[in-house]
């Protein structure tokens, strides 16, 4: 709708507009003897910076005001903020303000200034909760998109870090942030990423969790096909290899993309301690990752079906451990492993201090209580335990989760086919990861295709060679800038 060179007429109209917003500040006044009309929603301003600064300036410093170009003169004398814009519709100055922006209307002006007053009350840098690292940085993203900007942009110092920002949700209008090195990430996975956010619409996204769900592929998959991260060093080292860093606003959790399944054995300070241990630790990640997918259904699988695979004396304790147990095997690892999914649940739900005494008090009195009820045998309970702890050890949540979806697929199967079905789980498990990619990239890179890459991402894989090794970017990366690392016995050169 086109602005009116009336004020009374525009005063009318978002009257309508605003009906019922007692939060949105509306209001008339002279300056410089020109009427005009402020509006703005209250506790989402810089109140020093509007109240303080324009509105004195232009009723007490400006004198006469001009009899053209009047928003031209405002921009120039009145305001000290380079960040101003005029709008043309009502609908392209009303969208600012719910957004934090100032609109002054003008008596005689058929456009709109509008000042950019933004602060919104907001939750200060904090340390890391969820990838704790005992080496790096301790600060972590928060739910200002624009603090989160700045927390990257301080570790990358560079004019090719570019910054694309969108709105998505047709209600919400949440801003988006896409960020991403240019002339090291591929144009392609910038434009395809645009395009996602472009083929869906909805009322409202509030975190990326949403925005993850709504422009992955595969939906179907436990497995994330995006990274999220609340660290900005882990956010910059992805923007250093190619990767692209989706931000949105009022979400503490940014997106990494494209992503692999390697990438989630990765923590953020695998790269700031010696080399040796790092492969020692992402080798024993691995290795937990298949204990919390696999031991329960082989447990089963072995007890149940093929107990001839044990020794001797080992099957004749498991079975003293069982004498009294009412429940079949398969029925009792589940009753266990779902007891323990409550605990972990009602520990995240709780406060800090009392969701940590819940799991560890909790676990320890349900499983001794079960063991002496005799409901479940012991040798269940160290299973148990052995794959919730394993589980742990995976870095990221997301990931986790998925082994331990994954995990009651494989006792289903264990408890009707025996070790047969774990490797039948198994191979499905494989094929299905085999089949995953996230933007183009295979998801089991650098485990399959090697030769896309000259294999050198295997030196960033199972192990980690030291850092002087690390010549090249990852396959993320363009082919022709893949080079990120040169000392002076190396021909190559940064490009």
């Amino acid at each position: 709708m086109k602005i009116s060179e009336k004020l009374d007429e525009n005063i009318k109209e978002l009257g309508k507009w605003f009906e019922n917003c007692e939060d949105i500040v509306k209001k008339k006044m002279m300056a410089a003897g020109l009427p005009i009309y402020i509006v703005y929603v209250d506790s989402m301003i810089d109140r020093d910076l509007v109240e303080g600064e324009f509105l004195k300036n232009i009723m007490y410093g400006l004198g006469e005001m001009p009899d053209k170009n009047v928003l031209t003169f405002l921009q120039t004398r009145a305001l000290t903020t380079a960040d101003t814009k005029i709008a043309e519709t009502l609908e392209d100055a009303v969208l600012p303000v719910l957004s934090g922006d100032t609109a002054i209307f003008i008596e005689g002006c058929n456009n709109v200034l509008l000042i950019s007053s933004k602060k919104f009350p907001s939750r200060g840098v904090q340390s890391a909760e969820s990838e704790v690292a005992l080496r790096g940085a301790k600060d972590s993203f928060t739910e200002s998109m624009r603090t989160n900007t700045i927390l990257i942009r301080r570790r990358i110092r560079d004019i090719r870090l570019k910054t694309l920002q969108r709105k998505v949700g047709v209600r919400s209008q949440t801003d988006i942030t896409i960020m991403y090195m240019e002339g090291i990430a591929r144009p392609e996975l910038v434009q395809k990423i645009e395009k996602r956010l472009e083929s869906f619409k909805v009322d409202g996204i509030f975190d990326s969790g949403s925005l993850e769900q709504l422009t992955e592929k595969r939906w179907y998959s436990p497995f994330p096909q995006f990274q999220s991260t609340e660290r900005p060093d882990k956010a910059a080292s992805a923007l250093l290899e190619g990767r692209i860093v989706v931000n949105v606003d009022n979400s503490p959790m940014v997106l990494l993309l494209p992503t692999t399944l390697n990438c989630f054995f990765q923590a953020a300070d695998d790269y700031y301690n010696r080399w040796g241990i790092v492969c020692f630790v992402r080798l024993l990640r691995y290795v937990a990752a298949l204990i919390a997918m696999v031991l329960p259904a082989f447990y089963i699988g072995v007890a149940c079906f093929h107990p001839e695979m044990l020794p001797t004396s080992l099957e004749l304790s498991f079975a003293a451990a069982r004498e009294g147990v009412p429940f079949p095997l398969p029925v009792e690892v589940l009753i266990l492993e779902l007891a323990f999914e409550l605990l972990r649940e009602a520990g995240i739900r709780l406060p800090g201090p009392m969701g940590s005494a819940l799991g560890i008090v909790g676990g320890l009195i349900i499983g001794q209580a079960a063991v002496d009820a005799n409901i479940v045998s012991p040798i269940v309970v160290i299973v148990v335990a052995l794959t919730a702890l394993a589980s742990f050890t995976i870095p990221n949540e997301g990931f986790a989760s998925a082994f331990r979806l994954v995990k009651f697929y494989l006792i289903l199967l264990a408890s009707f086919l025996g070790v047969y079905g774990v490797i039948l789980g198994m191979l499905t498990v494989l094929i299905h990861l085999a089949s995953l990619e996230s933007f183009g990239i295979p998801y089991l890179m650098p485990y399959v295709a090697v030769r896309a890459d000259g294999n050198m991402d295997l030196q960033d894989g199972l192990v980690r060679k030291p850092l002087f090794k690390l010549k090249k970017r990852p396959v993320f990366a363009q082919k022709e800038q893949r080079i990120r690392y040169k000392s002076e016995e190396d021909d190559n050169v940064f490009k």
